[in-house]
């Protein structure tokens, strides 16, 4: 009833109701990158607290990441299933728990289960599939910009959140640091029972960019198991596929798994305290959210595959710089304002590409399948970082690594583009 009468007053003033998607989208994405961020904010006192190591935090983190890439190839069947709303409201209760549990924690494999299972579960459910689904049902037109603009969503959550749950971890306790985003989710829950629809059809109006009503899908009865894999075989022929998700799994592991869980510890090992280190990640927050909103509109207008050979490479070159700078004011500030611009760039052109070589129905449930090759990336470097911090005392072979595989992935989006003129997918 609410969603009808807000869609009427907009169409008066021409604005599409997608927009209204978009916020609830963004608002969730907020708040879930809070949920997400919040273990580099408590691996160090958490560490400290109990005399474990470093890698005894980590594990769950990889363990986070590896239920994610386990449960994300569902999340765009899920969603084309039981709809968004219900969905949403299973996530947030997941994360609320996950959260919860952690405060109380105090062996261990407590952590496997709260931040590892819960968290990992909530994350899986969504992932970047909503995203997808948002911007493939409701957009036809500026797409691109779209996912740009949810995925800076997740910047604009680190660039909030991150430095203040820093300053409550200093200042407090890191116990108390994990209730604004559960405040957060909760809120986001509320609007998105008040306002969210599945499908443009529900208001009896047609995608923005499109004249003609899209009729939705019938619902399948199948099992969301068997649609996300009957997908994935449709689509494993093509040379497409895997190329996307290879990359994709190198973005997770030079994004998320290591600047995402070990900048933090890699400051601290540097003489960097974790209030300023966090700052440093604000700035990156800004600049993040400058350039994925910027990488949606370039992806809209430019060759997304030249984007992303310029993505990865300009990523390598910043990991690598990072292990041999002095880890100075002036340093650290160039290196999250250049790091910042390209975090999540990868994204909107990646999306764009996957539509675009399987369609508006497949193209997000097929895209579930290449972010939890991304979240595998995210586990391999979430894990491989804290081990070899704890095993060769330091960060950099880790950061080294992971800058070189960059400019792999540049070469492999190089053969995608010089196979993609011989080919056309329609899955």
């Amino acid at each position: 009833m609410l969603a009808n009468s807000v869609q009427r007053y907009l169409a008066i003033y021409g604005i599409h109701y997608g927009w209204v998607l978009v916020s609830l989208v963004f608002l969730l994405t907020f708040f879930n990158a809070a949920v997400t961020s919040a273990p580099q904010i408590l691996i160090l006192p958490i560490t400290n607290e109990f005399g474990w190591k470093i890698s005894d935090v980590s594990i769950a983190i990889a363990l986070m990441y590896l239920i994610l890439a386990s449960i994300c190839p569902f999340s765009g069947a899920v969603l084309l299933k039981f709809g968004i709303s219900r969905i949403v409201l299973v996530t947030i209760m997941l994360n609320a728990l996950g959260l919860v549990l952690t405060i109380v924690s105090y062996e261990k494999w407590h952590l496997l289960f709260s931040i590892g299972i819960c968290c990992g579960m909530a994350s899986g459910i969504i992932g970047m599939g909503l995203a997808a689904t948002v911007a493939s049902r409701w957009f036809k037109a500026k797409r691109g910009l779209v996912v740009g603009i949810l995925t800076a969503a997740y910047a604009a959550g680190t660039l909030i959140f991150i430095p203040f749950m820093a300053w409550i971890t200093t200042e407090y306790n890191w116990r108390l640091a994990v209730f604004p985003p559960i405040i957060g989710i909760g809120a986001s829950g509320i609007l998105f029972l008040l306002f969210s629809k599945d499908w443009p059809a529900d208001l009896k109006i047609a995608p923005l960019g499109e004249k003609f009503v899209f009729t939705p899908p019938k619902e399948n009865s199948s099992n969301v198991v068997i649609i996300s894999f009957n997908c994935l075989v449709e689509a494993s022929s093509h040379p497409s596929f895997w190329i996307l998700a290879l990359t994709f799994l190198i973005c997770g592991l030079t994004s998320t798994g290591i600047v995402g869980q070990h900048f933090i510890p890699f400051c601290a090992d540097n003489n960097v305290g974790i209030v300023l280190a966090s700052s440093y990640l604000a700035v990156m927050g800004i600049f993040n959210f400058i350039g994925t909103v910027g990488s949606g509109w370039l992806s809209d207008r430019y060759d997304n595959y030249k984007l992303l050979m310029c993505y990865y490479a300009l990523r390598g070159v910043s990991l690598l710089y990072l292990p041999y700078s002095d880890f100075g004011v002036y340093e650290l500030s160039l290196w999250a304002v250049f790091f910042g611009l390209d975090f999540v760039a990868t994204v909107p052109p990646t999306v764009r590409l996957t539509s675009k070589s399987f369609g508006v129905v497949n193209g997000p449930v097929l895209f579930g399948w290449i972010f939890a090759a991304h979240q595998i990336g995210s586990a391999i470097a979430a894990y491989g970082a804290g081990f070899s911090r704890d095993s060769l005392y330091s960060y950099a072979p880790a950061f080294i690594a992971a800058g070189i595989l960059c400019f792999l992935a540049t070469t492999m989006i190089i053969y995608f583009k010089t196979i993609s003129s011989k080919h056309i997918y329609n899955v």
